[in-house]
């Protein structure tokens, strides 16, 4: 019991682990995720409603969106971006692994006459001869990547976008990193039943690594045949250290933004969003 309790809180390399699959892909989380997703009160999986109409909206008009723009979407989840600018006229490809929600974005395209090509597929693994005019990677997904994860994504858009292309995602700023703290709890069926439908001890440890602006959600799920680790990673960036990221792999023209609908950059805000142009 002593050694498991020194494992559960033992304190990881930054992105030494990457289990973002089980999050996504285990039956029960999956389906709980995808009700966050859905919950259109919330700001969890998914942005409100509200927010999601009008950075639609903007994307529309700021990208001239219309008949024939080709667009991806990295993480589409159950198709609430992909979805909306199919209405405009785009052609938009959506790629996610969770294959519940690929299911209901699929299931809500065929309902409202779109045809919108969604893929379940890890987005680190897609390929494709396609090219596109916008690369969409938003709710700060590409935060949940290590170093050199982010260095293949910017890779593969250099190569999937078309000439003058622009890549639109959001990231957490350091204002958000430095109200983290860390924590560590103990619950029984932590997160109301949200890790499994059986009985289950859940633990949280949130580490914080200051050298390099990460955050860890560490969460053991103990259960009656099994034992599971779920780690939750997050970089924070400030304008500088993104530049740097899309420099690096060859953007330039880059535009920093309040958030992906268009609002004014903000120091003080806990996210920011960033356009960089395909050269």
């Amino acid at each position: 019991m002593f050694d498991q309790l020194v494992q559960i809180n033992s304190r990881p390399a930054p992105f030494e682990f990457y289990t973002a699959a089980d999050l996504w892909t285990d039956d029960h989380t999956s389906e709980q995720m995808l009700a966050c997703h859905l919950n259109t009160d919330i700001d969890l999986s998914s942005r409100r409603v509200e927010f999601i109409d009008r950075s639609v909206a903007w994307i529309g008009s700021h990208f001239n969106v219309g008949n024939g723009t080709r667009i991806a979407d990295f993480g589409c989840g159950p198709g609430l971006y992909s979805n909306r600018l199919a209405k405009l006229g785009a052609a938009v490809t959506g790629i996610d692994f969770s294959g519940r929600s690929i299911e209901h974005a699929r299931t809500v395209a065929a309902q409202d006459g779109l045809r919108v090509a969604y893929v379940k597929q890890n987005y680190l693994e897609f390929g494709t001869e396609d090219r596109f005019d916008i690369i969409l990677m938003i709710m700060c997904d590409f935060c949940a990547l290590s170093p050199a994860q982010r260095m293949t994504m910017l890779d593969k858009f250099q190569v999937m976008l078309a000439p003058g292309g622009s890549v639109l995602l959001d990231v957490y700023s350091l204002n958000a990193f430095k109200h983290r703290k860390e924590v560590v709890s103990f619950e029984e069926n932590q997160l109301s039943g949200f890790w499994s439908p059986e009985k289950y001890y859940g633990f949280l440890n949130t580490f914080k690594y200051d050298d390099v602006s990460v955050v860890l959600d560490k969460y053991t799920i103990v259960e009656v045949k099994r034992t599971r680790t779920v780690y939750n990673w997050l970089q924070y960036f400030s304008p500088e250290s993104l530049q740097s990221e899309f420099e690096k792999a060859g953007f330039m023209h880059l535009e920093f933004l309040g958030d992906v609908a268009g609002a004014p950059f903000a120091e003080s805000a806990s996210e920011f969003a960033i356009e960089a142009r395909r050269k």
